[in-house]
């Protein structure tokens, strides 16, 4: 599950910086609040880049792990196991709605941070076979990452060790 969080923060991370990285630019300053509501097509462009940046994947695995606690929590009382599937599968168009939801206030996001040009801009690239290559390449990426990450922290934690327990030692304390 921290591994998820991880890629997952890896993800949104990743795109909003990727569009302007990707062509060789410097991520883009916060656009000012806006004053106006974004009209139509600036959310429906939000809505394009969000998609289409691949950040929605990370709201696919949220629902479905909340069926596994479920069926996990009626381990106990396996008589419920046959409604409880069956309760899940009728939920879905449901949940599916929740899912909507999350990516229309993730739209709302981008719309208010970013102006309805840089939508456009990020939405070409998006749409360009090396966008399309980005978003199709980022989940095995954002895993070893996430690896690489979990590496570097421990042999950092172990490496931190050794050099405070050396420099402790040379003030005369010693540290287990």
């Amino acid at each position: 599950m921290i591994r998820r969080s991880l890629a997952a923060a890896a993800a949104l991370l990743l795109a909003a910086q990727g569009g302007a990285v990707a062509q060789g630019q410097k991520p883009a300053a916060p656009a000012p609040a806006a004053a106006a509501a974004p009209n139509a097509n600036h959310l429906a462009l939000a809505r394009e880049v969000m998609l289409s940046s691949g950040i929605a994947r990370s709201f696919d695995s949220v629902i479905p792990s909340f069926a596994e606690q479920m069926r996990q929590q009626a381990v106990t009382r396996p008589e419920l196991q046959k409604d409880l599937d069956e309760v899940l599968k009728q939920l879905e168009p449901e949940m599916e709605l929740q899912k909507q939801r999350m990516i229309n206030i993730a739209a709302r996001i981008y719309a208010d941070k970013l102006s309805e040009a840089e939508l456009k801009d990020i939405a070409s690239f998006f749409r360009s076979p090396a966008g399309k290559r980005y978003v199709e390449t980022q989940p095995v990426i954002l895993d070893q990452m996430v690896q690489s990450m979990q590496n570097w922290t421990q042999e950092v934690s172990e490496y931190v060790m050794v050099r405070v327990r050396a420099e402790m030692g040379k003030r005369g304390h010693q540290l287990q």
